[in-house]
């Protein structure tokens, strides 16, 4: 099954219908009703060295969410500090963006998990879209995305990247990936390796169902593209995404995208 969901119509989901289990156990013994839990949105967010941005990533977080977890993958610099200034629970777990989402899934009470990067920005009114989304069956999904440059290249990378996605049901990190629970859990969370885990974790996903793309905008850093140049990144990425299509192991992907055996490093 591949491509995305454009809207969501309402199916029914064993992993979606608490609700609906505990209204009619309540009418088999006879007791009230109880009132629907309001969709809790949790938002973890790994980071490293990211001082620069985590306080208005966390602000920006909190705002839509019942929820933000950082989870440190061992900061050198003043990221931990800021990011509980901003009022974020933060969680420690070793070093790897898998690894650290996975811990911060962990600990969040939610109902629905997005897994958002430090340098990337929700949407106003992100989190009642998911909650919506969620509420009417909607397992999992991912936002269409913007950088942050007014350079033409990169706006036509950013509408291909949305393209690409929308066609393969596959969705990354940047898109800011949101889930139930419940699948989350019932998948084994990501994979621990030590690179394209958002793109395993798409695969399994959508196995059980098409992702909801969401045409409402992500801003996300042009950090990466801007350092490394346009064409070079716009490459590395295409031949590492066919190669580990092809079956290179993510530990050799690593080494290819970072120049060093893996040692849990978070992309840039």
């Amino acid at each position: 099954m591949t491509g995305c969901d454009e809207a969501v119509a309402p199916r029914a989901s064993a992993l979606m219908a608490s609700a609906d289990s505990s209204a009619l156990a309540s009418v088999s013994t006879g007791t009230a009703p109880t009132e629907p839990r309001t969709c809790r949105l949790g938002i973890v967010i790994p980071v490293l060295n990211e001082s620069r941005t985590i306080a208005d990533a966390v602000a920006a977080a909190r705002a839509q969410s019942d929820t933000c977890i950082v989870v440190d993958g061992g900061s050198t610099d003043d990221t931990v500090s800021q990011a509980q200034r901003a009022g974020a629970q933060v969680v420690r777990a070793k070093r790897g963006r898998a690894l650290q989402m996975n811990a911060g899934a962990q600990v969040a009470d939610c109902d629905v998990l997005l897994f958002l990067h430090a340098d990337c920005r929700l949407p106003i009114g992100a989190g009642e879209l998911i909650r919506t989304h969620t509420a009417r069956g909607a397992i999992w999904g991912r936002f269409d995305v913007r950088l942050d440059s007014p350079r033409l290249a990169l706006a036509i990378i950013a509408w291909m990247m949305n393209l690409r996605s929308r066609l393969t049901g596959i969705a990354t990190g940047d898109q800011g990936i949101f889930v139930a629970r419940q699948a989350f859990e019932a998948q084994g969370g990501f994979p621990a390796i030590a690179l394209m885990e958002d793109i395993a974790f798409s695969r399994s996903m959508r196995r059980i169902a098409p992702p909801v793309c969401l045409r409402t905008t992500m801003l996300v850093s042009a950090r990466r593209w801007e350092h490394r140049g346009v064409v070079r990144t716009v490459v590395q990425m295409w031949g590492l995404r066919a190669a580990y299509f092809f079956g290179a192991s993510p530990d050799w992907l690593h080494r290819q995208y970072y120049g060093r055996p893996p040692q849990g490093d978070i992309d840039d």
